[in-house]
């Protein structure tokens, strides 16, 4: 015969009640929002008075010794024996009626659930107004097990119902009394229980739930989290439970409400597990406080009251209100000003859990640590980095800043975390890839928005800065900044565009006041961009092209050349933004757009007069020699070294088709070398690049043909490299080159060796 992990018994309502109230059966859902409508539970109470199966009751043996007491109380409450695995919101609602005792909604206010008795034909309903005035009814049934009992209840009805239509035959107050007493008798209706010994691991108890619940809701590590707190320590639980309801009710002054998030309680469990074990599975932390040891599996009671104890420091931590908005004052150093900016809960909390690590486990002073977490949370909402399996992530991050052993390291193991997700390659090639998407939810959207904050940016032909028109606390019937398509949506559908994802691109979205946005209209950009751009100074126009990453002319480009132009220039504002963030200076905007029009729009006037420099080189050719002796493979290595040049120092701009005095002479004999295709052209230098530089550095270059005095030009814009890069020549397969004032050099022996430790550690 197999064997079974559970035994059957049956338990009256009465009963089930009464150990509920003796703490001998933990109900930990009378603290948490009922989800239950009222109509559920009227109906719940309609099948039980007829007799009907209402399903069964899983509950988990706690294992608690005799006499085991809760931790963290004064009177050191009872431990309860059992704990309710399936049933919950079943049971809360019975012990609710019955007891009179009012639950939570999900905004965590009371109240009171009403069911209505009509005795005449034993009809069951939600109390209104209505019912309240009608005499036929029974308003409220839990007036049945109240402390004046049944008897008085019952007078009361009859009472009532003579004065509002007469007196009463014997025989149909008999009738009544009977359906009222019927419905009494609910106290003592049997509920089929199903009992999982405490030696039954919480895997299983899961299992059993998933494959015995007709809803099939899995349950979470969470979930028996805070039903091992209901039974080991309940005030603990309330804490929690408390601290969420004040988050979304403001009731208390001064209240954990703000802005960014209504925490739930698992959610601040998740927070203060992470910070009391260092864990971020919740596998672990729930055997953990089980009081089992992970090494030899042996559970102990005194274990447990350490693990509690120490889960108690940490949550007192969580929950401390200075610590919370100190927090969430960093999340506004980050530029971020409303909920409607934050695309990851997650984020909000572990970014908690490594500010209270910093403050509690460091000493990281309030100041200092307010500035290093706004830059992690920037850095950390930017790239998304607990989305997915956000567990194993906080695992990782959590090992790594336990190697510190001071306040300064601490600072410096964030930072380097930091630097270590925003590469050069992250800004130069992930962030624009990013941008590449319609989804209105983004990270890197309202990182962006950030950006613009934390720029003192404002709004496309406003005067009036982001940050005060995004301020949270106003509320007027339409936002003060609306999402305006560069390229109207309209527009786009007039001229074919009719997707959907190709109109609503994140790189065609900029800021405008609303009165703007509706002025504007479906107007083609040709048309309505340059009359309110005009209003502009030119130094407001030079601060909105940089801020809104607008290429010099992007209104007059086709549609997919401008997205094209855009999402790199967007990268560099919030790149701008972030090292804003980092140093505390403003950068110069009129050196960042210079950049990021050597990015994007790449101004051939401003190249060749800057004339040949350490980020800009001018090339004849990339294959045609102007020389009868010097052979094609060598013009074309003169191209490979000096792309590598650039990517083992800042970057820079490659120029074909121009000579060292700045002479244009066009890439016309290339061209007719190439088959005369600029695109055949591009693929050429592209595929010559990856052979001998490796495809990571194709990627770091962007390649752009353009017209120059009716010659076409090309440009290579090369971004610096996260690791050193070597060339495949001619003459050997790992040659290191790099770029030096206005020439490129090679490297060898010791100065390589310690130029690679300068350059990259």
């Amino acid at each position: 015969m197999a064997v079974t992990v559970f035994k059957d018994t049956t338990y009256s309502l009465s009963t089930l009640v009464e150990e509920i109230q003796r703490g001998e059966i933990a109900l930990p859902d009378i603290q948490r929002p009922f989800v239950w409508k009222a109509t559920k539970v009227r109906d719940l109470f309609d099948s039980m008075y007829k007799g009907f199966p209402v399903g069964y009751l899983l509950f988990w043996s706690t294992g608690a010794e005799v006499g085991a007491k809760q931790i963290g109380t004064d009177t050191k409450v009872s431990a309860p024996r059992l704990m309710i695995v399936d049933g919950q919101q079943r049971l809360t609602s019975l012990y609710a009626v019955l007891t009179g005792r009012p639950v939570l909604t999900d905004d965590y206010r009371e109240t009171t659930i009403r069911i209505a008795f009509r005795p005449r034909d034993a009809l069951f309903d939600v109390t209104n107004a209505a019912i309240e005035k009608d005499p036929e009814f029974l308003p409220d049934v839990s007036v049945l097990w109240n402390s004046a009992g049944r008897k008085a209840a019952v007078r009361s009805f009859l009472g009532r119902l003579v004065a509002g239509r007469g007196d009463l035959g014997v025989e149909e107050r008999d009738d009544l009394d009977e359906a009222i007493d019927r419905l009494y008798d609910i106290r003592n209706y049997p509920f089929k229980v199903v009992e999982l010994g405490a030696d039954v691991p919480e895997e299983q108890v899961a299992d059993v739930f998933v494959r015995i619940n007709s809803e099939g809701v899995p349950l979470s590590q969470a979930d028996f989290i805070l039903t091992l707190m209901s039974v080991w320590w309940e005030k603990g639980r309330v804490e929690l439970e408390d601290f969420a309801r004040a988050s979304r009710t403001g009731e208390k002054h001064p209240s954990p409400a703000n802005p960014f998030i209504d925490p739930s309680a698992d959610q601040l469990l998740r927070v203060a597990a992470g910070l009391a074990f260092r864990r971020g599975v919740l596998r672990y932390v729930y055997q953990v406080l089980r009081g089992k040891d992970l090494q030899t599996g042996e559970v102990s009671a005194e274990a447990r009251e350490q693990q509690f104890s120490t889960l108690r420091e940490a949550q007192e931590a969580v929950l401390d209100l200075t610590n919370w908005h100190e927090y969430l004052r960093a999340i506004q150093r980050a530029g971020f000003r409303s909920g409607s900016m934050i695309t990851s809960e997650n984020n909000v909390l572990f970014g908690y859990l490594m500010y209270l690590i910093g403050w509690k486990d460091f000493g990281v002073d309030r100041r200092t640590l307010r500035d290093v977490i706004a830059r992690w949370f920037f850095m950390s909402a930017l790239t998304g980095r607990y989305t997915g399996n956000f567990e194993t992530r906080v695992e990782q991050d959590l090992r790594r800043v336990a190697e510190a052993e001071s306040a300064e390291q601490f600072v410096a193991i964030i930072d380097l975390m930091i630097d270590t997700a925003l590469t050069s390659d992250y800004w130069s090639i992930q962030l624009p890839a990013a941008l590449d998407t319609s989804a209105s939810y983004s990270p890197t959207l309202f990182a962006y928005h950030a950006s613009l904050v934390l720029l003192g940016a404002k709004p496309l032909f406003s005067r009036l800065t982001l940050s005060e028109l995004l301020d949270p606390s106003t509320h007027a019937p339409r936002a003060a900044v609306e999402r305006h398509h560069l390229f109207p949506k309209a527009y786009l559908t007039r001229i074919g565009l009719e997707r959907q994802t190709r109109r609503n691109q994140i790189a065609n979205y900029a800021f405008v006041e609303w009165p703007d946005n509706a002025a504007i209209g479906d107007k083609p950009p040709a048309e309505y961009f340059p009359p309110l751009f005009a209003e502009l100074n030119p130094q407001e126009q030079s601060d909105a092209r940089f801020w809104h990453a607008l290429p010099e002319g992007w209104e007059r480009m086709e549609y997919d050349e401008f997205l094209e132009a855009r999402r790199p220039a967007i990268a560099r504002v919030v790149r701008a933004a972030f090292e804003k963030l980092r140093t505390g200076d403003l950068p110069d905007l009129a050196e960042a757009t210079s950049t990021a029009v050597a990015t994007v729009g790449w101004s051939l006037d401003d190249l060749v007069a800057s004339k040949e420099t350490d980020t800009v080189e001018f090339k004849s050719s990339a294959f045609f020699s102007y020389q009868p002796d010097v052979p094609e493979k060598v013009v074309s290595e003169s191209i490979i070294k000096t792309v590598a040049g650039f990517t083992n120092a800042g970057g820079g701009t490659l120029a074909i088709g121009i000579a060292d005095d700045g002479e244009i002479l066009g890439i016309g004999p290339d061209l007719e070398l190439k088959g005369g295709d600029a695109d055949r052209y591009v693929n050429a230098l592209t595929s010559m690049i990856t052979t001998s530089l490796g495809g990571s550095v194709a990627a770091l270059s962007r390649i752009r043909v353009e017209d120059a005095e009716g010659l076409a030009v090309c440009l290579i814009h090369v971004e610096p490299a996260s690791d050193p890069v070597f060339a495949k020549t001619q003459k050997a397969a790992n040659v290191f080159f790099v770029r030096i004032n206005n020439s490129t050099r090679q490297l060898e022996g010791p100065d390589l060796v310690a130029y690679i430790k300068q350059r990259w550690g």
